[in-house]
């Protein structure tokens, strides 16, 4: 019998607002996915390192504070330094167009923005984790 998919749902940095992600979690758990949940106020050191620790499928990182273009960069280099190469590095919150086109570009994945169905995350999880992961 397969493991279902793990995914690691984290807020980075200062931003206190986790209504979000708790409710993605909430929403991929009910999708039969294994959800961690790190809390709030975590460095992408932390985030990397609970992922490893975790063996996740997927990281997906709620931010509404704005420094997205800091933070998804940091935790891509962090996963790479510790070959995660098959690991999806997704997420979402208030993220403009461009910066998700740019984020995309250096490797992360789709970017979710504030009233995408969670139905259509979980979609979006569960077919990048059957096509990169050996499941």
């Amino acid at each position: 019998m397969k493991r279902p998919i793990r995914v690691l749902v984290a807020k980075v940095g200062l931003d206190g607002h986790d209504r979000g992600a708790k409710v993605i979690a909430t929403a991929l758990r009910d999708a039969g996915m294994e959800v961690i949940y790190t809390g709030l106020r975590q460095t992408p050191e932390m985030v990397v390192q609970a992922a490893l620790q975790e063996d996740v499928d997927a990281i997906g990182v709620s931010i509404l504070s704005g420094a997205h273009l800091t933070v998804f960069p940091k935790i891509m280099e962090l996963m790479k330094q510790h070959d995660m190469n098959d690991v999806l590095l997704t997420g979402g919150g208030i993220i403009p167009d461009d910066d998700m086109m740019q984020l995309n570009q250096q490797g992360v994945g789709k970017l979710f923005a504030p009233g995408t169905s969670t139905q259509q995350i979980a979609e979006y999880i569960r077919e990048w984790v059957q096509t990169h992961r050996n499941f």
